[in-house]
């Protein structure tokens, strides 16, 4: 099965809609050791997929529009942070402390981009707020890696030991995860929901997600990336933060496109969730599993508040095992999987050539609700989806057969990027690698400062 096949399968696609897409292979795009190139594909190509059954489904199009797949398109997406430019300027990608340490035995890597997590860090090595990079890794260097890894991790920060493959496939929490499929789906309810306005088939642009009401609590790539998708395709994505966790600009910026931004506190704004709630049709979360439940927003809870709700969530390691209350990003899952270890070695770690398992997660999560939302329109019932970029990672290394890299030459993403102005400045950005006949081909509105929109929806 290809991998391609494998994605549209995990999100309960027909196997009859593959012969819809058509793909343009170009070597050396996304070159790396693992079969990053293969999955990319395979994530934007189940997300256009969905997009294109339900545009068919609400526009009355049989068969559904065809898909178009291009390589170049897929690799400058997966790459979207690393492009964008702010009046010129590049992206701060990682901040000084987010990097790999040399410890007595091995490698750990740390994820100190925002202010919260850098002060646990330093807090759980015993520095002081103004610590330099020489003296964490003076304190690093007499630690073991594991030593270091559960230290910070006690102390609320983030850092991970590099593990070999076979080191990683040997712990607990890579057995849970195999043991997963790579989107785990569920239904929620039986009570039918309100359905979609069918679509104009001969409207300017297919908007498949037109009239989706979607709550957006998630952070930090994987998440946004979906929503991002969503607003491309036509639904009302209103972001939601705490206002006591800012977000980092310039991936508010590249996430942002399409999407509405406000800050509210579930506790105090609770009335005002509830009210957004009785209208949503779909809810996204992003925080580490269980984070939220006190808060009412657990599947269940959601479900039986608003019946016919789809539910989607996205972790680092899952919701299950003894990692699965552990917070995680894109560059501590390959630290532990073993992809650091395989893109470099043990003794010199490396990184794949893009953060995929956040965007193809991303992309998966998307799929997975347009999917839901197809679904529903034919029974009503509500829906559960659950990804972990810990899962992502086990079908990159284990489950996807390489392809020889052949095609036409990657000439990089400059064919791939367009220019706007906007609240932000002058963006430099991505275009969207989603392609379907009759599909939209650029996002509604360039992003808006964090919080800056009242917490309701567009119209």
């Amino acid at each position: 099965m290809t991998a391609v096949n494998y994605a549209w399968s995990a999100v309960g696609g027909d196997p009859a809609h593959l012969a819809r897409l058509t793909s343009v292979v170009r070597e050396g795009a996304l070159r790396a050791r693992l079969p990053v190139r293969e999955l990319a594909r395979a994530c934007v190509g189940a997300c256009a997929l969905a997009a294109a059954e339900l545009a068919g489904r609400r526009a009355g199009l049989d068969p559904v529009p065809a898909v178009r797949l291009d390589d170049a398109a897929v690799a400058a997406a997966f790459h979207s942070e690393r492009l964008l430019r702010i009046d010129g300027r590049a992206p701060v990608a990682f901040a000084p402390l987010s990097r790999f340490w040399r410890t007595a035995d091995g490698w750990v890597r740390t994820h100190a981009n925002y202010p919260h997590h850098r002060a646990r860090l330093l807090g759980a090595l015993g520095l002081p707020a103004e610590s330099s990079v020489p003296e964490v890794a003076a304190r690093f260097a007499a630690l073991t890696a594991l030593e270091a890894e559960e230290g910070v991790y006690g102390a609320g920060g983030l850092a991970v030991a590099l593990r070999t493959p076979a080191r990683w496939r040997a712990h607990e929490q890579a057995a849970e995860v195999a043991d997963r499929p790579l989107v785990e789906r569920e239904l929620l309810d039986g009570v039918r929901a309100s359905g979609l306005a069918p679509l104009d088939a001969d409207a300017a642009a297919l908007l498949p997600a037109a009239g989706v009401r979607v709550l957006d609590l998630t952070r930090v790539l994987a998440g946004p990336v979906a929503k991002r998708t969503l607003a491309l395709l036509g639904a009302d994505v209103l972001r939601l933060d705490a206002p006591w966790l800012p977000e980092l600009p310039d991936q508010h910026a590249d996430t942002g496109f399409g999407k509405r931004s406000a800050t509210l506190d579930l506790t105090a704004g609770r009335d005002r969730f509830e009210e957004l709630l009785r209208s949503a049709d779909v809810v996204v979360t992003g925080y580490r599993p269980g984070a939220l439940d006190r808060f009412g927003l657990s599947p269940g809870a959601l479900s039986a508040r608003r019946p016919g709700l789809i539910v989607a969530q996205v972790s680092a390691w899952g919701g299950y095992g003894p990692w699965g209350g552990r917070r995680g990003f894109d560059s501590l899952v390959q630290v532990a999987t073993g992809i650091a270890a395989t893109e470099g070695s043990a003794g010199e770690p490396g990184a794949l050539p893009a953060q995929a398992l956040d965007h193809g997660s991303g992309y998966l999560l998307a799929a997975a609700v347009l999917r839901a939302l197809t679904e529903r329109s034919y029974d009503g019932r509500g829906r559960g989806v659950r990804l972990a970029l810990a899962r992502t990672a086990h079908w990159l290394t284990d489950g996807i057969r390489p392809e020889p890299d052949a095609g036409a030459p990657y000439e990089g993403p400059d064919a791939r990027l367009a220019e706007t102005d906007g609240p932000l400045g002058r963006l430099r950005y991505a275009l969207p690698p989603v392609s379907f006949t009759g599909g939209p081909a650029h996002w509604s509105r360039p992003p808006e400062p964090w919080g800056s929109c009242p917490a309701r929806w567009s119209a």
